[in-house]
C-alpha cells in the first residue's frame, strides 16, 4: 500500500480547507515565513482558494516576524537570530514600526510584548484548520470551541506535561478512515512523528491532532515559544 495515495470520503475533499470553496491553488501549511531556509522536504500542501491563500499572508508575516522579535527583545534586524525575519524586517520598515508600537518598556528595564490578538488568533486558527483538513481530511469551517495560546515557557509544569502528552478519556476512536492520521496509526507513514508531534522542522514548528470523546483538537509550538490549542467539540 502506498501511504500517500489516501481513500478518505471524496466528499470531504477537494475543496478549499478554510471556507469550503472552489480549490484553485494549494497552501503550505504551516506558511514558509513561520520556517527557516533551507525549508524541509514535502511541506504539507493543502486545498485553498485564491483568496483565503493570499488573505492570510500579511497576518501570518506579521506573526512570524512578531515572535522573533519578542524571543529576541528587539525590532533591531542585526539582532535577530532568524536572517529571514531580518530580511523582513529590513525591507518592510513598516513591519518594524508596527511591531515596534507592540512593545512597552517599564521603568525598570522590562520589556512587554502586546501583539494584534486578532491577527494571532487569525493565524492560528487558519494553521489548525489546515492541519485537520491536512491529517484527518475533516474540514473545519465553524469557529473553533476552545481556542488559546501561551508563551510555552509561562506554562506551569502541569500545564506543559498536559498539553505535550495530552490523555484522553475513554475508548479514543480510530482517526477517519483512509486520512494520513489513520494511515500513520496503521504505522505504515511514520513521516516527521516524533511521540504524536508532527515536527515539520526542528525548533521551528510543531504540531499534533488529536481526536477523542469530547472532539477534535490542534496543538501547535511555533519556534518552541508560542503555545497554540484550538478544539472543535
Amino acid at each position: 500500500m502506498d501511504p500517500k495515495q489516501l481513500f478518505v470520503d471524496q466528499r470531504l475533499i477537494g475543496m478549499c480547507v478554510y471556507c469550503g470553496g472552489n480549490p484553485e491553488t494549494s497552501d503550505h501549511a504551516p506558511c514558509k515565513a513561520l520556517l527557516d531556509d533551507p525549508l524541509p522536504n514535502d511541506l504539507p500542501v493543502v486545498d485553498a482558494c485564491n483568496e483565503c491563500n493570499r488573505g492570510f499572508s500579511s497576518d501570518e508575516e506579521f506573526l512570524a516576524c512578531f515572535l522573533e522579535c519578542v524571543i529576541c527583545g528587539t525590532t533591531d534586524p542585526s539582532r535577530l537570530s532568524r536572517p529571514k525575519i531580518a530580511r523582513t524586517l529590513t525591507a518592510r520598515p513598516a513591519i518594524a514600526a508596527l511591531i515596534s508600537k507592540c512593545r512597552e518598556d517599564d521603568l525598570f528595564g522590562g520589556i512587554t510584548w502586546k501583539p494584534d490578538l486578532a491577527r494571532v488568533k487569525n493565524v492560528v486558527t487558519k494553521l489548525a484548520r489546515a492541519h485537520m483538513a491536512y491529517e484527518l481530511s475533516l474540514p473545519k469551517f465553524d469557529a473553533p470551541d476552545i481556542y488559546d495560546v501561551c508563551p510555552h515557557a509561562l506554562m506551569t509544569p502541569e500545564q506543559k506535561a498536559a498539553f505535550e502528552e495530552p490523555v484522553g478519556e475513554g475508548i479514543q476512536p480510530w482517526p477517519e478512515i483512509g486520512s494520513r492520521a489513520f494511515v500513520r496509526a496503521c504505522a505504515l507513514w511514520p513521516e516527521y512523528q516524533d511521540n504524536g508531534w508532527m515536527v515539520i522542522q526542528d525548533g521551528r514548528y510543531r504540531y499534533r491532532v488529536d481526536q477523542g470523546p469530547g472532539g477534535d483538537a490542534v496543538r501547535i509550538v511555533i519556534s518552541e515559544y508560542l503555545a497554540c490549542l484550538v478544539a472543535w467539540a
